[in-house]
């Protein structure tokens, strides 16, 4: 009879640890996530033309990235990055993307839509962004403290950095504590470049969107 005692009372501990764990885990995760200041607002000119502000974004988790399409270097890769985040939440009409071009005198909506295509970008809450120059600059190192700029001494002519900002419902910029040692951090941004990171912003998404 004991032996059948500790049986049922294993299989209880058992279903109440299945139950519990991944409830308890994601109490602690949302615990790491970081609020940061607000968004300030914006309106650009998306891949069709149309005025995409960040009223087109309330209520919905989206990240926030600057880049350029003739971009050499850091910017495909960033690219291969965020389909990652296309493929895992395709479908899902609370998530979205705004790729913001700090070249805006080349990159005009109809060179983001050919992008778009050549990129494989299908996602309809993906919107290539576009705009004056001084304002999107203005937006990225003031609204963000992303530096972007011009720089002719730099492969490509144009300074980004290759982060990812990551934006909740209410517009506000979130991130994950990491812990450096015996120090805890907050990362406020997420590379693009780092398998890893890009992997926590997966996991930061889920996060958001239940919230």
């Amino acid at each position: 009879m004991k032996n059948k005692s500790y049986i049922v009372v294993s299989f209880v501990v058992l279903i109440f640890g299945i139950w519990a764990l991944p409830k308890i885990m994601a109490k602690f995760s949302n615990e790491e996530l970081v609020k940061f200041e607000q968004v300030p607002s914006f309106e650009f000119i998306n891949q069709d033309g149309i005025k995409i502000s960040n009223k087109n974004f309330k209520n919905k988790v989206y990240i926030v990235e600057f880049f350029f399409t003739s971009c050499p270097t850091i910017c495909p890769k960033m690219n291969v990055s965020m389909k990652k985040l296309q493929q895992e939440y395709y479908g899902n009409p609370d998530f979205g993307i705004a790729s913001i071009s700090i070249d805006p005198k080349r990159d005009t909506p109809e060179v983001l839509k050919s992008y778009m295509k050549e990129k494989g970008v299908t996602m309809k809450n993906w919107q290539f962004l576009t705009g004056k120059k001084e304002i999107i600059y203005s937006f990225s190192t003031d609204g963000f403290k992303l530096y972007a700029g011009e720089n002719k001494e730099v492969e490509g002519g144009f300074e980004h950095s290759g982060l990812f900002a990551l934006i909740d419902k209410n517009g506000f910029i979130r991130s994950r504590t990491i812990k450096n040692g015996e120090n805890e951090n907050p990362i406020k941004f997420y590379d693009g470049l780092d398998a890893a990171q890009v992997q926590w912003l997966k996991e930061d998404i889920a996060i958001l969107l239940k919230e």
